[in-house]
């Protein structure tokens, strides 16, 4: 049913007419609701039971701003908390609530981890979530197996590329439990058990170990192996109870030779076959972020060594030679607990931490940890196909239900195809396969096939990951609008699994971690309960965390300056210092404080208490404070060691509200309902990894009945929000805002796991910000101009933006913009700004602000990572040149 006006629950619109009676300003008004416990109480168990009233959006808009500036004043802006799904679908609308909540200090909400779509699999392997091809790769495949997918279904109107690719003589192979719709498209049906796709893939990838790299070699497999993958380097083999196992890399930092080189815990070492010794080879982590101009442009796959520049030929076995060393190593069956002992080949060096150590190569311990028999090597091994050893043909039947002949077959065909057409096999996947827990597990398998075969990264091959609408392509400039960061930076972004699986209380209902798995050795872990790694991941700056601390981050900066902090960096100092003596406590330890709850949820686009809300049950409870059917127990409580326990609280939500077009779960038990306009209402873009350009979205229609565009929803809200500031933030003020470490950043090399991470608060080490510990810097909010911020391009936009680290000065693009005759602008304050008033202008200038629709952007993003990775940037120069003279701008 569409939600036509806007509604408010009866008991709340009933509290606030009293209320407004006895207080003239809102934010009393508000107050004298929520610190009534009886009557607060009241209205939260009133959610999801009816009792709507119509009502107007001017009392919306006073509402929902007053909750939001008592929340502030009270608690802290960090308690102001959002949340939409997939962006990508229709991206100024997502932009609109994201802006307004940055622009007060509040908090954006992920969606697409909390959703279980996003792979672990993709930046555990490579680092980046989910970069695949676009359906018309589907065509160039020569191999396709569609795992956990029904791409007809989800992707129709893509889905005719399955049907040609076999016209053209590819083979199609669907893994599924049941006679899915894919398996129209069929050339074999694999019915395989649910959450079993894990052990197909190893004993697939067991059969192509044996059979082209065991038995004969496939000169394009290795070449790619040695290029393209981690196979070839090296790691130390450590000594344990059950004998040696795998431990971590060797890098730069362990031998002689490498170890004065800058970030040398972050450049890795290959055996190279010609000068026999380990050799440190370029595109290791360190060389993204060098110190020394001698690392600079070094951040790429060339085998090269990374003092002398010389071409290298790693080896990807150490087996043979004139020693032959090995040496016998444990292997894990984790479900079984079997333990096989198994040799590796192996070469003894010197290093500068250890002293002599044993190392090999990742495709040795894989090829010994898949059980395939080589010659030289004893132990444990498959002796045949038939061998029910881990990870054999035999042994994955009893978990897959699928006969060792099929996976045999499917390997053969699989490996030998890539042979023929160097790597044009591919595996489409999707949420039916990703939802299990060990998802990563399952995609790791069959990303590790692929890259046996030499697939990812050639066109008709790779992992193709496809769910919801992933791919929002402009991020570069479309997250300076939705972030605020052309205003204000870093924003908050906070990984919404972590947040509800502590804020719901679920924690408290999830037993030790070893009671769900089994661990080799179960004491060595360092904290018994998930909660308890939530705890440290924030302190380190491993994970974001709102609120932030027990106090509001305002006063945080004011009692700084009070202290005599005069500048920015005094006022981090100075909350450095309160965190270390304990004076600053992070809200995580102890989340069931009530300063430490979040306080008002605004929701968007979305159905955050239906499809998304995992462990219903617990938000109703815990969070919403109304009627739920749980029936458990708590059993965390003798495990937890980091995190305050207390008493649950029932109710943390002050205020929710939900902008929505259709009255389904999530509005029912809101407090307020606010009409949001339809698709064909409203202009946006969108963009999609199923295709290579943005669609514009024009609106056939205004809006119906009383609703609102998001952008012109949130516009509204933002213009109450300024004035109400007027009475309670009168002047721009300071606040400190903790953010963690971050991908694409030197941040991200600043804690080396050797042996661990390093703690500072067990006296490992000092707490830095930004290197030890979560990135603290100081925002500057004026609250009264919300409203001119949101609906105009701030300054920042002129300094450098982008994506990825790869970062352009956007003056350029803003002067060539704002004087362009076409273009609207506004005026505050006695400045010009590019207007953002309407959607449609934030659409356009989302696409020339984006190296995606500018050229001239995207040509001086290549030109700026040349620095990083020595290639492709000026070689782009001459091409540029061409296209500007063919289309009449010639340069000169």
């Amino acid at each position: 049913m569409r939600v036509k006006y806007p509604y408010v629950r009866g008991t709340l619109i009933e509290a606030w007419r009293e209320a407004k009676i006895k207080h003239s300003d809102p934010v009393d008004a508000w107050a004298s609701i929520v610190e009534n416990p009886e009557l607060s109480k009241k209205i939260k168990w009133s959610r999801g039971k009816g009792g709507f009233r119509r009502f107007d959006w001017d009392t919306a808009g006073e509402i929902i701003t007053a909750a939001q500036m008592y929340t502030i004043k009270k608690y802290g802006p960090d308690r102001n908390i959002s949340f939409s799904p997939i962006p990508a679908m229709s991206q100024i609308s997502y932009a609109a609530g994201a802006r307004y909540h940055q622009l007060i200090g509040g908090v954006s909400m992920s969606f697409y981890d909390y959703y279980t779509d996003l792979p672990n699999a993709h930046p555990q392997v490579w680092g980046e979530q989910t970069d695949v091809a676009e359906s018309a790769d589907w065509y160039h495949t020569a191999y396709c197996v569609i795992t956990g997918a029904t791409p007809n279904r989800t992707r129709t109107a893509d889905c005719h590329f399955i049907a040609e690719l076999r016209t053209g003589g590819a083979k199609c192979v669907v893994m599924t439990p049941d006679y899915s719709e894919a398996t129209k498209y069929a050339d074999m049906w694999v019915p395989v058990k649910p959450g079993s796709d894990g052990a197909i893939w190893m004993a697939i990838n067991h059969v192509i170990c044996k059979e082209f790299y065991a038995d004969r070699e496939v000169p394009y497999f290795v070449d790619y192996a040695k290029s393209y993958t981690d196979l070839p380097h090296l790691i130390k083999l450590k000594k344990t109870k059950n004998g040696y196992e795998m431990g971590r890399f060797l890098r730069a930092m362990d031998l002689k030779e490498y170890a004065d080189t800058d970030n040398p815990e972050w450049k890795f070492a290959m055996w190279d076959s010609k000068a026999n010794k380990p050799r440190i080879v370029y595109g290791g982590m360190g060389f993204r972020y060098p110190k020394k101009k001698e690392s600079e442009s070094k951040w790429n796959t060339l085998l090269k060594d990374e003092k002398t520049g010389e071409q290298i030929d790693p080896s990807l076995t150490l087996l043979g030679g004139k020693k032959n060393e090995v040496l016998e190593c444990a292997f894990y069956e984790l479900d079984t607990g079997e333990v096989y002992k198994r040799e590796v080949p192996v070469r003894y060096i010197d290093t500068v931490t250890e002293g002599k150590i044993p190392v090999t190569t990742v495709f040795d311990m894989q090829m010994s940890h898949l059980g395939v028999q080589r010659a030289g090597l004893s132990g444990d091994f498959s002796k045949s196909y038939d061998d029910d050893k881990g990870f054999s043909p035999a042994w994955q039947e009893k978990y897959t239900g699928i006969g060792r002949a099929t996976i045999i077959q499917i390997a053969r065909e699989f490996a030998s195809t890539a042979e023929v057409t160097k790597g044009r096999c591919m595996v489409i996947s999707g949420s039916s396969s990703n939802h299990y827990y060990h998802s990563d597990l399952i995609y790791r398998s069959f990303i590790g096939a692929l890259m046996l075969c030499g697939c990812v990264g050639r066109n008709g091959g790779g992992q193709n990951h496809y769910v919801g609408q992933e791919r929002l392509a402009p991020f570069d400039s479309w997250g300076q609008i939705a972030l605020g960061a052309d205003w204000s930076r870093p924003p908050r972004l906070q990984n919404t699994p972590s947040y509800w699986y502590i804020h719901t209380q679920m924690f408290k209902y999830d037993d030790k971690i070893t009671e769900y798995h089994k661990v080799p050795d179960a004491d060595a872990i360092t904290y018994a309960h998930c909660a308890d790694w939530q705890v440290r991941a924030v302190r380190l700056g491993g994970l974001p965390w709102y609120p932030q601390w027990n106090k509001s981050p305002i006063v945080v900066a004011e009692e700084a300056q009070k202290a005599g902090a005069k500048t920015d960096a005094d006022i981090v100092n100075y909350t450095v210092k309160q965190i270390k003596n304990g004076g600053l406590q992070f809200a995580v330890e102890d989340p069931d404080a009530p300063e430490n709850w979040p306080r008002v949820w605004m929701i968007w686009r979305g159905n955050a208490l239906g499809s998304s809300a995992r462990g219903q049950e617990y938000f109703l409870k815990y969070l919403l404070g109304t009627h739920h059917n749980m029936d458990c127990e708590e059993v965390a409580k003798p495990h937890i060691k980091d995190m305050k326990y207390r008493e649950s609280p029932l109710g943390k939500l002050d205020l929710i509200v939900d902008l929505n077009m259709r009255m389904n779960t999530t509005p029912i038990y809101s407090d307020i309902v606010l009409p949001a306009a339809h698709w064909y209402e409203k202009e946006d873009i969108n963009t999609t990894d199923m295709h290579s350009y943005i669609h514009p979205m024009g609106a056939a229609v205004p809006p119906n009945w009383e609703s609102k565009s998001d952008w012109d929803a949130f516009k509204f809200i933002a213009k109450k929000f300024s004035e109400l500031a007027t009475k309670h933030f009168p002047k721009p003020h300071k606040e400190v805002v903790m953010s963690p470490l971050m991908h694409d950043t030197p941040g991200e090399i600043t804690q080396p796991a050797i042996p661990d991470v390093k703690d500072w608060k067990k006296g490992d080490c000092e707490l830095i910000p930004g290197v030890t510990g979560p990135n603290i810097t100081i925002a500057t909010r004026d609250y009264t101009n919300v409203y001119n911020r949101y609906t105009s391009l701030g300054p920042l936009m002129k300094t450098k933006y982008g994506f990825h680290n790869i970062l352009v000065s956007g003056k350029p693009f803003y002067d060539e913009y704002i004087n362009d005759a076409h273009t609207q602008t506004v005026e505050w304050n006695g400045e010009k700004y590019i207007s953002l008033k309407e959607a449609k202008e934030a659409c356009n200038v989302v696409m020339h602000f984006s190296s995606l629709t500018n050229g001239e952007n995207n040509y001086q993003q290549w030109l700026i990572e040349e620095h990083h990775t020595g290639l492709h940037g000026e070689q782009y120069k001459e091409a540029k040149e061409s296209v500007k003279k063919i289309f009449g701008h010639d340069p000169s």
